[in-house]
């Protein structure tokens, strides 16, 4: 079954530490280990794009992880005008390598345009086993299937 949480952030500086520590948390919560650093500079540079060029003053943006089996989907929503390009390092410019880098270490990169806005994503691939249960480390406690009534 295919996971997925969002959140919306402010158009402000601190909400890009913040959509990174909702990024790696929720990486924590589904029981990924592997590529958290991969996604923390991706969702770095999609939530720093999006407060720099994408929110217009007073919006807000969204961070949306997905996992389905062995792949992990994040996607950065904002209402703002205009596409992201990604252009090649240059060794005279000071900034502009972030969404670069961000596609370099992702295997999947996309924009979906909008009437109003666009979606930017990244794809990450994991380890395809569903995460289990934490009371199967518990002596004493069975783990709860999912389909397996509760009531």
């Amino acid at each position: 079954m295919p996971l997925s949480r969002q959140r919306l952030f402010s158009r402000a500086r601190r909400s890009v530490p913040e959509a990174r520590d909702f990024a790696v948390g929720t990486l924590t919560l589904w029981e990924i280990e592997e590529r958290v650093d991969d996604l923390r500079l991706g969702v770095s540079e999609l939530a720093a794009n999006a407060v720099a060029h994408g929110v217009p003053a007073g919006r807000q943006f969204c961070v949306r992880l997905a996992r389905d089996g062995d792949l992990v989907r994040l996607e950065v929503r904002d209402s703002g005008g205009g596409l992201p390009l990604v252009h090649p390092p240059s060794g005279d410019l000071c900034s502009g390598r972030g969404l670069w880098l961000a596609r370099a270490v992702a295997d999947g990169f996309g924009v979906i345009p909008h009437r109003v806005g666009k979606t930017v994503w990244l794809t990450f691939e994991v380890a395809s086993a569903p995460p289990r249960s934490r009371a199967a480390d518990t002596p004493g406690v069975a783990p709860v299937s999912a389909d397996v009534p509760l009531a």
